[in-house]
């Protein structure tokens, strides 16, 4: 009777806990976060059964970052998510590092047919090698391999495998980083076991930082039925992307001119893409956070969050291979009311008539030609985001030095990001999600993509246009409450 008392408490117990989760107070309402405890990268992502698998690092004793292993959600839609046990724990002194999953649908490991095969990096303080684990339950548990290592260099740094299935040559291929050396190695397998060297690629681009987290993927040109190979890579708190081809040995860049980001804002990192979706055009996922104050952002109990799916396309634009990143059609169930405003002319500052700090905001607008014009979001207490474009130079720039910094040093002088966006037809088209602490905007119908988190008070809600040189029409401004998915 008294362990059945026992069970029946902590049921209870569970369940309070449960219903006051996801109401803290910087607490994003409709991008993924954990119930509780620290979280970084994305792994995994694989489409299995009518669902979408997140893995992710994640540290199952705290909030803050060790102790990593895989932690574990599921989705059929990529909006709501179901919490499962995690995934691939710590053990023997080893962390589960970065990696990604595929289902084995011809059985290349012998784990069995459309086994879900797990690759990841296991990381010690002196040794990082390539390991695997298999499910035959869908994810919900794994075996890790017992001949691990597959992949061993005895190297200290070398991780976050990628894997796909590389049709052309029935084979596997692999994305692996050498990240001192700024360079990805290519590698074959025919059963996931064992990996032959085919290619190195870099150094190219950002090599400023570490190189982390490869994945290399086909992508659709928009208005074709053609692809291009794009490869991901990350650089400590920034990402970079490459566009060229694939031949099965070797990738071949094809945009050198400058270094191309997958987002100019301060807090999008490790993103890798679903290959295998249901119409096989990849949908990418990244951390929102930096490494430059991740642990110390005040978020309590859970640390960090991942970014809303992004559906990826290729445009060529003045002659360079632009990566094309939206958010999914479905996020338009979220919405729940509406305010819209059509030519609105501003001179120096106008209060918009809409308050919030769960909402989606499209903006069209002819900026100034001189100074800055755009919006302010969160205002109140002194405090503001300000999110602008100076047409003299064709800049558009995020500046969150008007708001709340004080919990961290360094986040507070990483204040700005910028990039040189121009306008179509004299206009700048902005997609706007602001989700409690977190703010993705989608540039030009998915030309640009910045990211920011900010720590606003819940007052902290009104928004205010401005222009402050000259005048700013406004053609079409419309917001939308979104309810939680939560």
């Amino acid at each position: 009777m008294k362990k059945i008392f026992v069970v029946i408490s902590l049921l209870i117990v569970n369940q309070i806990f449960s219903q006051e989760l996801y109401k803290e107070k910087y607490r994003p309402q409709f991008h993924f976060t954990p119930q509780t405890n620290w979280c970084n990268d994305p792994n995994g992502l694989v489409y299995f059964n009518r669902e979408y698998h997140l893995f992710y690092q994640s540290n199952p004793f705290g909030n803050q970052w060790g102790h990593m292993s895989w932690s574990h959600s599921v989705s059929k839609d990529l909006l709501h998510w179901q919490h499962l046990p995690v995934a691939l724990k710590e053990e023997n002194g080893i962390m589960m590092f970065s990696g990604s999953a595929v289902i084995d649908e011809k059985n290349t490991s012998g784990f069995g047919k459309d086994a879900m095969v797990a690759i990841y990096t296991g990381h010690t303080d002196t040794l990082q090698t390539q390991n695997i684990a298999f499910s035959n339950d869908a994810g919900r548990t794994f075996t890790k391999f017992n001949n691990n290592p597959v992949l061993n260099l005895h190297q200290k740094d070398f991780r976050d495998p990628n894997v796909f299935w590389y049709q052309k040559n029935n084979c596997w291929i692999m994305s692996v980083s050498h990240p001192n050396e700024h360079q990805i190695e290519f590698y074959q397998s025919g059963d996931l076991k064992n990996w032959k060297s085919l290619s190195l690629f870099g150094p190219a681009g950002d090599t400023s930082a570490v190189w982390e987290c490869p994945d290399l993927m086909q992508v659709s040109i928009e208005g074709t039925k053609e692809k291009k190979w794009v490869l991901f890579t990350s650089q400590n708190s920034t990402m970079q992307y490459f566009v060229g081809e694939f031949d099965g040995t070797k990738f071949i860049n094809e945009n050198r001119s400058k270094i191309f980001k997958q987002d100019f804002g301060t807090d999008y990192y490790a993103a890798i893409a679903y290959h295998n979706t249901p119409d096989k055009n990849p949908i990418s996922i990244g951390w929102l956070n930096n490494w430059n104050y991740a642990n110390s952002i005040p978020t309590s109990p859970w640390k960090s969050a991942m970014s809303l799916p992004r559906k990826l396309s290729l445009k060529k634009i003045n002659g360079e291979w632009i990566l094309i990143q939206n958010s999914l059609q479905n996020l338009k169930s979220l919405r729940v009311s509406s305010k819209s405003f059509t030519t609105k002319i501003v001179s120096k500052q106008a209060d918009i008539d809409f308050h919030g700090n769960v909402f989606e905001a499209e903006i069209l607008f002819i900026p100034s030609t001189t100074g800055e014009s755009g919006i302010k979001l969160a205002v109140g207490n002194n405090h503001f985001l300000k999110i602008s474009y100076d047409a003299a130079n064709q800049q558009m720039i995020i500046d969150r030095s008007q708001t709340n910094s004080s919990f961290n040093k360094i986040f507070a002088s990483i204040n700005t990001s910028s990039a040189k966006i121009p306008l179509h037809n004299g206009k700048l088209k902005w997609h706007i999600y602001f989700d409690k602490s977190i703010v993705e905007i989608f540039v030009n119908d998915g030309e640009a993509v910045f990211t920011t988190q900010i720590f606003p008070e819940e007052n902290e809600n009104n928004i205010q246009l401005f222009s402050n040189n000259g005048n700013t029409k406004f053609d079409h401004i419309t917001f939308w409450n979104l309810k939680s998915i939560w």
